[in-house]
Order: structure tokens, then sequence, then C-alpha cells
């Protein structure tokens, strides 16, 4: 029995299709299934009525929904139960998308570290899924992230509260030849050597939605190497092995100096919301004095007050 398993059967639950609870998940939908099937298997008896058109769960299946559900909750709160038997000071626990807790979070925790003085900050750098399941799980007081409608419908909840803390952009790039031109020519009718994020990633998502798939006919794409980290991409970018959307944040620095060159004429750059949540009713004195703290303070520039790398001026 894996825990993905059980997530994974609740967003089957919730969505009420292979397609969107896959989707959900940020896995391939014959991936989900096989985790699903794979489910079936362990318990020994079948969840789904594959017979039936739309979805439509056994009895068995109805009656392990909640069962699953009080599962997922037990592990974590005896997880959290077995911690906190060994914490010996106020902790605030902070998930974070790998990008942002490079790029972003140092300066942020700067501007509010003497508010916590005494407390244990934790920082868990995370992919966007796994993020948004502790967080969601109450294994996070707080999750910092990029926000996208789109990829992030779990979170469209009343239960969740939220607060723009600044901005990023994903910029298409390409290493610099000593000319100050791209290495990488992206003009129509070329083929275009890709870096990329995988398909099911948050970031792969929003790249397809937001660019790709506004590209014009004469471009094709030649997807040479893939990464679910950044900084892993900007490495090969700049070795000069191909282009890849990057967070502004990261190439700050080699844009300024001309090492890397925007290439945006077709390739559309992403504009990203840098978003702060909790869940309502939280029981961690250090995450509630924080937020308050948060929604206090007045937004009179984001790049002054928190780290703003797109704009001289809030939105």
């Amino acid at each position: 029995m894996e825990l993905k398993w059980l997530k994974d059967y609740l967003a089957l639950a919730e969505q009420g299709s292979f397609s969107k609870a896959a989707n959900v998940r940020f896995v391939s939908q014959s991936a989900f299934s096989r985790r699903i099937r794979a489910l079936e298997v362990w318990l020994g008896t079948g969840l789904i009525d594959r017979n039936r058109y739309p979805l439509c769960f056994t009895p068995a299946g109805l009656a392990f929904v909640d069962r699953a559900r009080q599962l997922v909750d037990s592990i974590y709160l005896i997880r959290e139960q077995l911690r906190s038997m060994e914490r010996g000071q106020e902790e605030l626990k902070i998930s974070s998308q790998h990008v942002l807790a490079v790029s972003f979070f140092p300066n942020w925790v700067d501007s509010f570290d003497s508010l916590l003085d005494g407390t244990l900050i934790r920082i868990d750098a995370v992919n966007f899924h796994d993020g948004v399941d502790a967080f969601l799980a109450g294994n996070s007081d707080l999750f910092l992230c990029y926000a996208s409608v789109n990829l992030s419908a779990q979170l469209q909840r009343d239960d969740i509260e939220s607060l723009s803390v600044g901005f990023d952009e994903l910029i298409p790039v390409s290493l610099a030849k000593s000319d100050g031109t791209p290495i990488h020519s992206t003009q129509e009718g070329s083929v275009l050597t890709m870096l990329s994020h995988p398909s099911a990633s948050f970031f792969g998502q929003l790249i397809e939605r937001q660019s790709f798939s506004k590209l014009p006919d004469t471009v094709s794409l030649d997807h040479k190497y893939q990464s679910p980290l950044s900084e892993g991409l900007k490495a090969l970018v700049l070795k000069g092995l191909g282009i890849a959307f990057l967070p502004r944040s990261i190439i700050t620095d080699e844009i300024n100096s001309g090492k890397l060159v925007p290439l945006t004429e077709i390739l559309l750059s992403i504009p990203l919301e840098i978003k702060v949540l909790r869940l309502k009713g939280s029981e961690s004195i250090s995450a509630n004095k924080l937020w308050r703290h948060l929604k206090m303070e007045s937004c009179s520039c984001f790049e002054e007050k928190c780290s703003c790398f797109m704009s001289n001026s809030c939105a």
C-alpha cells in the first residue's frame, strides 16, 4: 500500500473522472489508472465499475471513499503527534515550490524574521503537486507558490486564505553569442531546441497552455533535455544546449550581463503571481501571528517589500 494511491483515489472521487483526477494529481492518465489498479489489487476488490460510463464506483468503492479519507488523515495526524513529542520550541512549517525557496524566500523571510524571534522556521522545498498535498493535509502551516487558476483547482476552497506577496515571470532564454545575439534562432520555420519542464509539472502545463499552444504552425519543437528543476535547466542553457523557460528571479543577473538573451518574438513569456496560502482555523500561533502581520502590512512596492522581480509598482 502506498499513501499516494489513497490520495489518487480521493482525487478520483472528488473529480469524477480519470482524466481530471490525473490532471489534479499531475500524472499522466495511464500512470494514474495503473495506480488505481494497484490499489484495487492490494485491497483485493474492485473499486471502479469499468463497464459503465460515466465513472461509476462499485458498492465497495463507494464505501471506501470515507475510509480512504480517514486513513490519510490518520497517517498525517500520527506523524504530527510523533514530531510534536520531539519539538522543544514553536515551529512554523512552510512548503514552497523549489524556485521560490531559493529565489524569493530568503528576502521575504528577512522582512519578518524579527517578528517570529524564537520560532524555528522550517522551509520544505517541494514540487507544486507535493506542496498542495502537504498543505491540504495540514502538514505545513503555509504554502508559498506560484498562482494559476487553471492548475490549482484544489486550492479554490472556502477554507483557504491567500495573500499576494510578489511577482515573477517565465521567460524563454538562450545563451548569447559574443555579439549579444542568441545562439538558438526562433525565426518562423525553424526547429526550436527546447530544454523542458516535464509536461505533467506545474511549469510544464503552464508553458504548454500559455505559450506552446500559441506557436505558429511553421515552428516546431525538439525537446532535447527535460528536468523538473529550473536551476538544472538553467545550467543546461548556460552550456548552450538549448532554449528554456526560466523564472526571471533566477536569471536576472545573467540577462543584465548579456550572458542570456530573452526570446520573446515567438515564444510568449508568462507572468507569474506569487502567493502564500493558509487554511482557516489554523492552530499554529506563529502562522497566525505572521498572517496578521502580512495582512496589515501596506504594499506600496512589491520590489521593495516582497522582492518583486517584474514591476516597480504594485499591481
